[in-house]
């Protein structure tokens, strides 16, 4: 059986660049995180697509 690791949600959104590619990891309600993996070309059309929305 697997050990049971702990939900470790709590914190801050990162960006990190590791490699070629760009690492988001974002915090999720009620626990966990959203880890995305994207190029240059997909981070540019995310900071456009949410300039988009917040102004």
């Amino acid at each position: 059986m697997a050990a049971m690791k702990p939900r470790t949600g709590d914190g801050p959104m990162e960006v990190t660049k590791e490699g070629r590619g760009i690492v988001m990891r974002v915090p999720l309600e009620g626990g966990g995180r959203l880890v995305v993996e994207l190029n240059a070309d997909e981070a540019t059309a995310l900071r456009e697509a949410l300039q988009g929305v917040v102004g």
